[in-house]
């Protein structure tokens, strides 16, 4: 039994020997990762600022206009007379001037004078006195600088209401000289 208990520490210390003799595999290191090429800083892409479509002058947006849209606008506002008169009223001075000097600036314009009178009276007297007031709003016109070629006249006599009412108010309404562009 001693040589059994020797032999098998012999061969114990043995294998111990060869196992700790034994060649050991290395195991690779983990492939170091990847590495990130660093990009070109690139700049932060700003937005181009929005192209604005170039400013048109006033004269461009003038030109633009329909004769129905300059109309539409009215820039040359209505006068009012007195009953059975044709004379330009003192109130009415100050809207005549303010309808010269948009004349002047726009000198290509050329305007219609439209004489209207309210419903009491003749046709033929209404008509008459109607185109009195074209006439007198033309020669007033014509007395700040406009020039007359510019300017037709017509009278519609009481034809053309703005007011249908048979009151005081509304005849005041009716007896006007009223302005249409007819050319720009």
């Amino acid at each position: 039994m001693k040589k059994i208990v020797i032999f098998s520490l012999a061969c114990i210390l043995v294998l111990s020997f060869l196992v700790s003799c034994r060649k050991k595999v290395e195991v690779p290191p983990p492939p170091p990762p990847p590495q990130v090429k660093e990009q070109p800083k690139v700049e932060e892409v700003k937005e181009a600022p929005p192209v604005k479509a170039p400013e048109l002058t006033e004269e461009e947006i003038f030109a633009a206009k329909s004769l129905e849209e300059v109309n539409r606008e009215t820039p040359l506002e209505i006068i009012h007379f007195d009953y059975d008169k044709f004379f330009i009223r003192d109130d009415a001075k100050p809207v005549l001037n303010a309808n010269s000097g948009w004349l002047k600036k726009w000198g290509t314009v050329k305007i219609l004078i439209e004489g209207h009178c309210d419903e009491r009276g003749t046709e033929e007297y209404n008509m008459a006195l109607g185109e009195k007031r074209a006439k007198s709003t033309l020669d007033y016109l014509v007395s700040l600088g406009i020039s007359a070629n510019r300017i037709k006249i017509v009278s519609y006599g009481k034809s053309q209401p703005l007011d249908t009412g048979q009151n005081e108010i509304a005849w005041q309404k009716n007896r006007r000289s009223q302005f249409l562009i007819i050319e720009k």
